[in-house]
């Protein structure tokens, strides 16, 4: 028998319909013997989280006001899913804790944790699993640094003891014990170490998608799924915004070589996508996917003989770094270099960076693009075929777009455009239907 760790989202433990579905999923398959589940989710579009009415509790407290009504709306939102189970999974003496520790002024992280705490108790008792709480076992450091290699041995350890279990996500305790939290979609990191610590043969991240689709289906009407995609090229894609996973949930699992695969869990009869290292993966297609965003600013710099001159480039990253601003890409030519800048760095400061740029670095011109938008075409296929570039230039220029840059990446994985932002649906539409539809 081997292990799968499954870990279900959100909206996979919503309510106790949810909570049912999900049930049914984890018996199908015996190896499912790891459960890693988040708080609950919306059960419809104008519903909160479970994690946002802890954060909004959490804001009364510190702001004085009344907090007892939005407290007692969370309380029944948990015991309304234990009765409609028919359990008894202590939900109501984990909120006698919860205002105990209220009294004495608990912590957000602590409040904030309480979701994936209970929502892992009703789990487990509906499961008839063993409840694991991964305060003690998921470490940081005293200045809030997840430690990797203490959390996998005190967790491998903890797990061996226990056939099947269920542990809450997104939290885990300092030094001290008081308890600490990854970012929002932290359920994926604790899912990922979990599946780590027990050498599962696979980390299914359960959501409500079925895997990554090649491009945005509010810009292209129903994109093809992705089957199976290496780490590598998630990555490139992920950096562009196209993702269902946490991005820290990559590292753990692609270190000790187990395979993700993205599930739906209102469609279990999906395969989803598969994750897996970048030498399993074979190539079945040119591209993998596509994924961009908008508003973007780019700065071009021109000076003659700018290549002879040592340290421009690191003079002019300086400056940036003087502003606190990121760079996304830096194209080059002989004399002309362009950083290519997200906009939310750059509000209130992009006249004070120029005035900077042209007095320091003295370039012969200093110009700004605004109102751009980045485009990757992704996909390890690309390098071993040839005219891939120029097929996706004419496409776009068929398209009557105009390339305002271009980046490829030395592994030849992918190829990153800049486009006006007015442009940016059209090119998307552009390369898919070039390379997935025509194909």
């Amino acid at each position: 028998m081997g292990v799968k760790v499954a870990k279900f989202g959100g909206t996979s433990v919503a309510d106790a319909i949810q909570v049912r579905k999900t049930g049914e999923i984890i018996r199908a398959d015996q190896d499912r013997r790891i459960v890693v589940v988040s708080a609950p989710g919306k059960r419809f579009d104008t519903d909160n989280k479970v994690t946002d009415l802890l954060y909004l509790l959490k804001t009364h407290i510190e702001q004085n006001a009344p907090y007892e009504q939005v407290l007692q709306t969370i309380r029944d939102r948990f015991l309304g899913v234990e009765r409609e189970l028919g359990l008894n999974a202590g939900v109501t003496e984990e909120f006698l804790e919860i205002e105990a520790r209220l009294s004495r002024g608990a912590s957000a992280d602590y409040i904030a944790s309480r979701g994936e705490h209970i929502s892992a108790k009703i789990m487990a008792a509906y499961l008839g699993y063993d409840f694991v709480d991964a305060a003690g076992l998921v470490q940081f450091s005293a200045k809030g640094k997840f430690l990797t290699e203490e959390t996998n041995a005190a967790l491998s350890a903890a797990l061996t003891e226990h056939e099947r279990a269920v542990l809450p996500g997104f939290y885990g305790t300092l030094p001290d014990g008081e308890i600490k939290t990854f970012s929002r979609g932290g359920s994926d990191i604790t899912g990922a170490i979990a599946a780590r610590a027990v050498k599962a043969d696979v980390y299914e991240n359960w959501t409500d998608v079925s895997g990554f689709l090649m491009a945005d289906p509010r810009i292209v009407e129903n994109p093809k799924s992705i089957g199976i995609i290496s780490y590598e090229e998630l990555r490139e894609l992920a950096y562009m915004g196209a993702s269902v996973l946490h991005e820290n949930a990559i590292y753990p699992v692609r270190m000790a070589g187990i395979p993700i695969n993205i599930r739906n869990t209102n469609k279990p009869e999906d395969k989803g996508t598969l994750i897996v290292a970048d030498e399993q993966k074979q190539d079945n297609g040119i591209i993998t996917g596509i994924a961009g965003n908008r508003d973007f600013t780019v700065v071009a710099i021109y000076k003659n003989m700018m290549s002879a001159e040592p340290g421009f480039i690191k003079r002019v990253l300086s400056i940036l770094e003087d502003y606190d601003v990121s760079i996304e890409h830096i194209p080059s030519g002989i004399d002309t270099v362009s950083m290519v800048i997200a906009d939310r760095y750059l509000e209130g400061k992009l006249d004070d960076i120029i005035d900077d740029i042209e007095r320091k670095t003295q370039a012969d011109s200093v110009e700004v693009f605004e109102k751009m938008s980045l485009i990757a075409t992704v996909g390890s296929g690309m390098a071993a075929r040839k005219g891939v570039s120029a097929k996706l230039f004419t496409a776009l220029a068929d398209a009557d777009v105009n390339i305002r840059m271009i980046d490829q990446g030395s592994s030849e994985m992918n190829i990153i455009i800049g486009v006006e932002n007015k442009d940016f649906e059209k090119a998307i539409r552009a390369i898919y239907n070039t390379f997935v539809i025509e194909q």
